[in-house]
């Protein structure tokens, strides 16, 4: 396939950046999308051009590195997909392809289509933990769990904080991300003793931040690579007014 690639490139936060248009011929279908970026930057490299600077880690939708906007969706085009697992069989010959590094107050660009998610590091150092001694393991049948809390718990402990949640709402709210890390450890035993300083000092941290106000339009569950429901919201809401009152 041949393609061209209008790409943010940005030297440094405090430089203007703009879209430059790179065309790349011999793209593969089987080839990921970090793999056609990798083959990308070869070829500047070869003509003494500089390459493009993107983020990755794991490549295996785990790490949640690969934050890259792509034709204005959030990972892409495919749903509950990241960057690093969407697959060039997905585009066409001759398409044109747009990538944007997050647009966030609170995720400064570093260069190029990196962006600074330092934010979700604070949010989390704030109480997205717990500190509680409790001695050593119980044996594992002794604590019971419902089943719907236990799977809703896993579900929210999937998210990788990526930042596609951020980057997808009109607000640039982070909510579904600082939802998932309380309502997580929420729905457990092991959780509830600090659960009512963890939801203040978490929100109090992601309104520090700067990051805007949830007003579910929904747009964080859709591009979630791991499909993380907004019903993660409403269980942070249930614990920020059990704490308040």
């Amino acid at each position: 396939m041949q393609l061209t690639f209008n790409v943010w490139r940005q030297n440094a936060p405090e430089r203007q950046g703009k879209l430059e248009n790179y065309t790349l011929s011999g793209v593969s279908s089987d080839m990921s999308f970090l793999e056609t970026l990798d083959f990308l930057n070869e070829q500047l490299t070869l003509s003494g051009q500089t390459p493009i600077e993107f983020d990755h880690d794991c490549r295996e939708g785990i790490c949640g590195s690969c934050n890259l906007m792509i034709n204005g969706h959030a990972h892409g085009p495919q749903q509950q997909t990241a960057t690093c697992q969407l697959y060039m069989r997905h585009f066409q010959d001759g398409d044109t392809i747009v990538i944007e590094p997050w647009r966030a107050e609170a995720f400064p660009i570093v260069k190029d289509l990196v962006v600074d998610r330092g934010a979700f590091d604070r949010i989390l150092a704030a109480g997205g933990f717990i500190s509680v001694k409790t001695g050593s393991a119980p044996e594992a049948n002794s604590t019971p769990v419902a089943p719907a809390h236990a799977q809703a718990a896993f579900d929210y402990a999937t998210c990788i904080g990526c930042g596609a949640c951020v980057a997808a709402c009109p607000n640039a709210s982070a909510s579904l991300f600082t939802a998932a890390k309380i309502a997580h450890l929420a729905l457990l035993p092991q959780g509830q003793p600090e659960g009512q300083q963890r939801v203040l000092r978490m929100t109090e941290q992601m309104s520090a931040e700067g990051f805007g106000d949830c007003s579910n339009h929904g747009e964080c569950q859709a591009v979630c690579p791991k499909g993380i429901s907004i019903d993660a919201i409403a269980t942070m809401r249930r614990e920020y007014l059990k704490a308040i009152f």
